[in-house]
């Protein structure tokens, strides 16, 4: 997803298992309000091994697995299985979050968006999906805790999951080479792509819009940024609002509705912990009854939109 500040992959974990010392290490890293009591015991009382822990070899802090170093200290194990992570401190910070929303006991809610706004602190020049993948939330959430967060990205720019520079505004961009181009019309691609802040193949197409004579923003884009700015739909107003509205409150098939409504709300920043937290054995007919689920709601809006259609209202923008 990124690279880490000596050049290599921000999450390289090496192959090699070593035996270490349980008492001497660190919890440096932590991405949870607290530890688990009861999930150390479980893990305490298990016959299987457990996988190897990674550790931050410079500082010797756990990245992942705190609670198997508690199940061990709990059990008076000396030494524990482990690999060592070899980047910086920050880099291990972000390997803790992503390991422990992919894997093991679900980070809460409000786990993740705190390591969100850490990450944002850290790493201010990754894009929002990218922060979204590795602390399991929506990057409509990260956006939203960006906006929150006084930190701001570096350059005008930030780094995505493909670990590719773009400019947080790219029509901005556009039309700084555009200008660019206008007052030195023999500057190279190069370097015109240098000072606007944008990639080689968005400033060599803006120097051919421009000996075209046309707009340096594509209408695609245009039409991409229009969608954007449109703001989405807050699901938990809209169920409350529902809930205020008499025609249905007062009538026993609205309030079943309402029960409806309220008990299959998915919010998305909560969907990457519900997924963690379904065991392998049980995602076919987790995956099924979803399926199922999702298919019923949608024949019920199909329903009501052509109702709503007949009496004349339009959809809710």
């Amino acid at each position: 997803m990124g690279v880490a500040e000596d050049g290599s992959e921000w999450d390289r974990v090496g192959p090699e298992v070593v035996r270490l010392p349980v008492d001497p290490l660190r919890f440096d890293h932590r991405v949870r309000a607290g530890a688990d009591a009861a999930h150390v015991r479980a893990l305490a009382d298990a016959a299987t091994p457990w996988p190897p822990i990674v550790v931050h070899r410079a500082t010797m802090s756990v990245v992942d697995g705190v609670h198997r170093v508690r199940a061990a200290r709990l059990r008076g194990d000396r030494e524990i299985d482990a690999r060592f992570h070899e980047g910086s401190s920050r880099d291990a910070f972000v390997l803790a979050v992503r390991s422990n929303t992919e894997s093991g006991l679900p980070l809460t809610a409000a786990d993740r968006e705190a390591a969100a706004t850490r990450i944002i602190d850290l790493h201010p020049e990754w894009s929002d999906r990218a922060i979204a993948a590795a602390a399991g939330l929506a990057a409509k959430t990260v956006a939203a805790i960006r906006s929150r967060s006084r930190v701001g990205a570096r350059g005008g720019t930030r780094v995505g999951r493909d670990g590719r520079v773009r400019p947080l505004d790219p029509i901005a961009g556009r039309r700084r080479a555009y200008e660019l181009v206008k007052a030195t019309p023999g500057m190279s691609v190069r370097r015109l792509a240098r000072e606007a802040g944008v990639s080689v193949g968005t400033a060599s197409d803006v120097r051919a819009r421009a000996a075209r004579g046309d707009d340096p923003v594509p209408p695609g884009l245009r039409a991409r940024r229009a969608r954007e700015v449109e703001p989405a739909p807050d699901h938990l107003a809209l169920l409350r609002s529902l809930t205020r509205d008499p025609s249905l409150r007062f009538r026993a098939e609205g309030r079943l509705l309402l029960r409806w409504l309220g008990m299959r709300t998915v919010l998305a920043e909560d969907r990457a912990a519900v997924v963690a937290a379904v065991p392998p054995h049980c995602a076919p007919v987790v995956a099924d009854l979803a399926r199922a689920c999702g298919d019923a709601w949608r024949e019920l809006a199909e329903e009501v939109e052509r109702r709503g259609r007949s009496a004349g209202v339009r959809r809710a923008r």
